[in-house]
């Protein structure tokens, strides 16, 4: 990998290890935000490259429509994720894709299936505990996009802008030796306006999945990794490829969790480096032929 081309959120010494394999039985990520300048498409890249499972779900806004209607912005990394996607599918996989606010022209195409990527509206995943989880993207349940569209798209406009001012200052703090700070999930954690806003939709949705009776919701739309639960149902929202970098996972046995790429990406490159500075082992013959040392 050319680390020179990543968006700053990895340091060049935590990608991955070219030889690891994160095994899981499902995984869900959205928001990745391909045909923006805030895409974080290396990171995911290296993501999709070391991890493989049964179903992938793509859970929305994985394509930004939005913008590219404003002016055309498509880099060859771009592409290649979707070329990625497209060769998991060709290797087994199965992925649905649910689209969500920023990619809703594909919602014309519901029950179609391209390049074998399934598209639907949404979907019920049976977990391999027997919990069933509705899984949406989420952005009907945001009050701003059903009743003042024109509001969300000032939103995000003034959202693309926090990014960049976000990518100038991860310049900087890069030149001064500092890790990734994220300027807008600081912002979405500490304003008020904006903490109401999450936990409002979090509330709404989960209100719905309970109304489906099912266990638990997985959703994206508001860059907010979270697992947790409300008034008895499991909501899981699987944040986001611009801002946070994570992605829920389904273990072989039903377990849920969240995947912090950054964090997860630093371990993996220590433990190869752990392995590689670890004196080799000798055979058992050359051992035994060796002389004694003495006291």
């Amino acid at each position: 990998m050319q680390t020179a081309a990543l968006d700053l959120p990895i340091p060049s010494h935590a990608a991955a290890p070219s030889h690891a394999t994160l095994r899981f039985r499902t995984l869900w990520i959205s928001d990745i935000h391909l045909g923006t300048p805030g895409c974080q498409a290396h990171a995911l890249l290296e993501f999709l490259r070391v991890t493989e499972s049964d179903t992938l779900y793509l859970v929305g806004d994985i394509i930004d429509g939005w913008q590219l209607r404003r002016g055309w912005y498509w880099p060859q990394a771009h592409n290649d994720v979707v070329q990625k996607l497209l060769r998991k599918v060709r290797k087994g996989t199965r992925v649905v894709f649910v689209p969500g606010n920023h990619d809703e022209f594909a919602r014309k195409y519901l029950g179609h299936s391209f390049g074998g990527v399934e598209v639907v509206e949404d979907c019920v995943h049976e977990t391999a505990d027997g919990k069933r989880l509705w899984v949406t993207h989420g952005d009907l349940f945001d009050g701003v996009i059903q009743c003042a569209k024109w509001l969300a798209y000032v939103g995000d406009s003034l959202y693309e802008f926090t990014l960049k001012l976000n990518r100038h200052l991860n310049r900087m703090r890069a030149r001064l030796g500092l890790p990734y700070w994220s300027l807008s999930k600081y912002l979405k954690l500490k304003v008020k306006r904006a903490v109401s806003y999450v936990s409002d939709f979090e509330s709404a949705v989960a209100r719905e999945a309970r109304k489906r009776g099912v266990h638990g919701v997985v959703c994206g739309h508001i860059h907010h990794a979270e697992m947790r639960e409300i008034d008895g149902v499991l909501y899981a929202n699987d944040g986001d490829w611009v801002e946070s970098l994570t992605a829920l996972a389904e273990h072989a046995d039903g377990r849920l969790e969240l995947i912090d790429w950054t964090q997860t990406a630093l371990a993996l490159a220590a433990q190869e480096q752990a392995v590689s500075e670890a004196p080799p082992c000798l055979p058992e013959a050359v051992v035994a032929s060796a002389p004694a040392l003495s006291a």
